[in-house]
Parts: structure tokens; C-alpha cells; sequence
């Protein structure tokens, strides 16, 4: 019979393996075990990964460096664990934010109570060669159990997506709108970047119809009338650009200013999160210049006969550097000329008078002809106004009393015509410089 005083030596010796794996050295829970395909139960469990920080998600593209990326995990456990500690593994293309070949580490910095989630935040540097796509990735996760020694490890994979990085940009089809006028006006929204955006949404802000209910305005925009003050775009994709439009009138008052028009645009971005972003798109309003030719007619001045007419702008700003040209229509053989006649003001109707030349010998009776008044606006754009009628030519008279009683009578007239223009422009002049 054996010695019970051996058999309790050999029984401590037999179980002493047993307890020093269990309370010393690493535990492999949830992590590699004898076998790389060999996964226990686990007390951290994989949520998300993601560029960005727990509270903002962010876009990125190739080329982007010391990007955050965060991975959020839970503690499925029933204890609570401490000292986390994160090693991130991804594939070729991206790198720590201590250049290639470093590891990519991050420590948590809190506790994580049983059934809580927590996060790591790692540093990554994306190689400019790399696709936007969905890539995959793995973390493994030491950590250790409140009032329990030891470090057990948790491996998880997941995947994660360089989505790219949506710009949004505002401009202006034709960046000037005419006062005392209703003008239609194109916005163009672009996404020059290279994720897309969806459920785009836009708002005109600071409108007349929100003056009620804000205290001031940042623009001039509560000014004018905007009949249309929101826009549902839908879906820009990358390097596109989408088109609004809207009926503005501009007062009198505004010529020469700048109008300024807020836009309030929402939208979705590559990770479907809702965002807004504030644009101001500028237009320059110019004067209206309103011109009209009328008192067509042809007189018999010495021995040539000229087509004479005059010119009124209605508008209220200046017609510069502006010519007078007649053509011919249809069969007339009325020669092309051409007059200046400088500034055409808003005050006055300007006459002109062309002679009239035939090419070869003179028809006389109706003429279809061409009038076109032809200008600049204040921003040097030239601007052309036609207008066609038809005049009669009677052959010249012979008679010589008669000729010299039609001088006497419209030289005086043409005399008068241009003092009169003389005064009403130089009292204009003294206004504006009085003013």
C-alpha cells in the first residue's frame, strides 16, 4: 500500500501544469489558438471601422495623410476590461502615420464596463496609387480583465472603404442680372471631387419671405424678388454638375451693385451621412439700357436726300459708344452706311441722319431697309438692336425756290435741335456731378 505521505507530493506535481497556464503568461481568447483558423468565444466584438473619429466620419481620398481611422468595438463580456491596446493590419497601399513599414497602434483611454462599446482610434497614411474601392483589414485588441491577471487578445476582420472626397462649388451661368427688369438666372451646383453626393437639397437664405423671422441680413438679397427659393437637385456624381434656375427682379435702386444670394445646401456624402454647407453665389447688376428707334423717314437736304430717325433709351443707364447702320433688304439697291453718334442718353431722344447712296443708278419708290443701332453696355458688352421697315423715295425736286425755302426752313430746325441737345446734356452733366 502506498504511503499517503507520497501520494500528496505526486498529486500537486500532476496539476501544477494546469494552474500555472491558467493564471499566468497570455490568454488566447478569441484570438489565435493552437491554430490560426481556431476562434473562441470572445469578450470584444467587432462594430465598425471607419476613417474619421467616433463622433465625425470623415471623406477621403488617395493621397491623404494622418488621417484618423477609427474602429469601434463592444465589450460583450460580462467583466470589465482594461489597458485596450489596438494594432491595426491593412493591406498594401496604406501605412502608419510614421511612414512605411511602421506599426499602426492605438491605446484607448478609458475602461470599457461590461456591454459598453468603446473605440481606437488609429493614424494612417493612404498611398496615393490607391483606388477608390472597399478594401479589407484586421485588428487584433490586448486587453485585460478587471481583477484578473494576464493579457487575453482578440483578433477581428472587417472591411472599410476609401470613399473619396466630395467639393461642392457654386457659380453663376451669366454673372450679370439688368435692374428695373425681371432677369432668369442659372446656378450651376458642381462637385469637383471625386465621391459622389446624393438627395441634394438647396435653399436661397435671407429672402424676402424669411425677412419675418430673422433680425438682419448678411446680403443684399432681401432687396430683390426671387420667385423660386428652393431647389431638389437629386444626385451630383464626381467631377458633374447639376443646373437651377430662378426669376429674379432687380429695383432701380441696385444698379451697380453686387447681389449677393446665399445658398443653404444639403445633401448626402459617401458614408449617407446628412450634411450642410453654406455658398454665396455674386452677380453684378447693370443699368437697363431700353432703346428705341422710331420717325423714320427720308428729307431732301441742298441736292441729296438723307434717311433721317431718332433714337430714345427708356432705360436707366447710358448707351455708349454706339454707331447707326443702314442696310438694304430684299431688292433695294440702297447703299450700306454706317454713323456715330456717341453716347445715347436717358434724358433725350437722339437724332440721326445717313445719307442716301444708291448702288448704281437710283430706284425710286419703297425700300425695304435695315436700321441697326449698334452699342456698348457699361461692362463694354456690345449689344446690337435691328430694326427693319420700309421708306419711300420720291426723285429729288428741281425746283430751285422751293429748294432754297427748304433750307431756310430746316436749317434753323437742325440748328435748334442741336442747341437744345447741347443744354439738356450739359445740365445733365452739372446734375450727376452736383449729385
Amino acid at each position: 500500500m502506498i504511503n499517503s505521505k507520497l501520494l500528496f507530493p505526486l498529486a500537486i506535481l500532476l496539476i501544477a501544469p494546469f494552474l500555472v497556464d491558467n493564471s499566468y503568461a497570455q490568454i488566447s481568447s478569441g484570438g489565435f489558438g493552437n491554430s490560426p483558423f481556431e476562434r473562441d468565444f470572445a469578450d470584444v466584438k467587432f462594430l465598425d471601422a471607419y476613417f474619421g473619429t467616433l463622433n465625425q466620419k470623415i471623406e477621403v481620398e488617395p493621397g491623404d495623410s494622418n488621417v484618423p481611422f477609427t474602429v469601434v468595438l463592444a465589450n460583450v463580456g460580462t467583466q470589465d476590461i482594461t489597458g485596450i491596446r489596438g494594432q491595426l493590419s491593412l493591406p498594401y497601399g496604406f501605412s502608419g502615420s510614421d511612414g512605411p513599414g511602421s506599426i499602426i497602434l492605438a491605446d484607448s483611454d478609458s475602461n470599457s464596463l461590461a456591454g459598453d462599446n468603446f473605440h481606437l482610434t488609429f493614424y494612417v497614411n493612404i498611398d496615393a496609387n490607391a483606388k477608390i474601392q472597399q478594401y479589407p483589414g484586421t485588428i487584433k485588441v490586448d486587453y485585460s480583465r478587471l481583477r484578473e491577471s494576464g493579457v487575453r487578445t482578440s483578433f477581428s476582420d472587417f472591411s472599410f472603404k476609401v470613399t473619396g472626397d466630395s467639393v461642392i462649388n457654386v457659380k453663376a451661368k451669366d454673372p450679370f442680372l439688368t435692374s428695373l427688369k425681371t432677369n432668369n438666372v442659372i446656378i450651376e451646383i458642381s462637385n469637383d471631387g471625386t465621391a459622389p453626393i446624393s438627395g441634394v437639397d438647396i435653399v436661397a437664405t435671407n429672402t424676402q419671405t424669411e425677412m419675418a423671422s430673422t433680425t438682419s441680413s448678411t446680403t443684399n438679397v432681401e432687396k430683390v424678388v426671387i420667385l423660386e427659393s428652393n431647389w431638389d437637385v437629386g444626385q451630383i456624381e464626381p467631377k458633374s454638375s447639376r443646373q437651377l434656375t430662378a426669376t429674379v427682379y432687380i429695383p432701380e435702386n441696385l444698379k451697380g451693385d453686387t447681389l449677393r444670394i446665399p445658398l443653404s445646401i444639403s445633401y448626402y456624402n459617401s458614408h449617407g451621412d446628412s450634411q450642410t454647407v453654406d455658398k454665396i453665389v455674386d452677380f453684378y447688376i447693370k443699368g437697363l439700357i431700353d432703346l428705341s428707334v422710331y420717325g423714320i423717314g427720308i428729307i431732301e437736304l441742298a441736292d441729296s436726300q438723307m434717311v433721317v430717325g431718332e433714337i430714345i433709351n427708356e432705360g436707366n443707364e447710358d448707351a455708349l459708344f454706339s454707331f447707326v447702320t443702314l442696310e438694304p433688304l430684299g431688292n433695294s439697291n440702297i447703299k450700306p452706311q454706317t454713323q456715330f453718334i456717341d453716347e445715347i442718353e436717358i434724358d433725350a431722344p437722339v437724332p440721326f441722319n445717313i445719307p442716301l447712296e444708291f448702288d448704281g443708278e437710283p430706284e425710286y419708290g419703297e425700300h425695304e431697309i435695315k436700321i441697326t443701332v449698334r452699342y456698348k453696355d457699361n461692362v463694354r458688352d456690345e449689344i446690337f438692336l435691328p430694326y427693319e421697315t420700309t421708306i419711300m423715295i420720291d426723285p429729288p425736286s428741281n425746283n430751285d425756290d422751293s429748294e432754297d425755302y427748304t433750307i431756310l426752313v430746316i436749317i434753323p430746325i437742325a440748328i435748334a435741335i442741336g442747341i437744345a441737345i447741347f443744354v439738356l446734356r450739359k445740365r445733365r452733366k452739372e446734375e450727376i456731378q452736383n449729385s
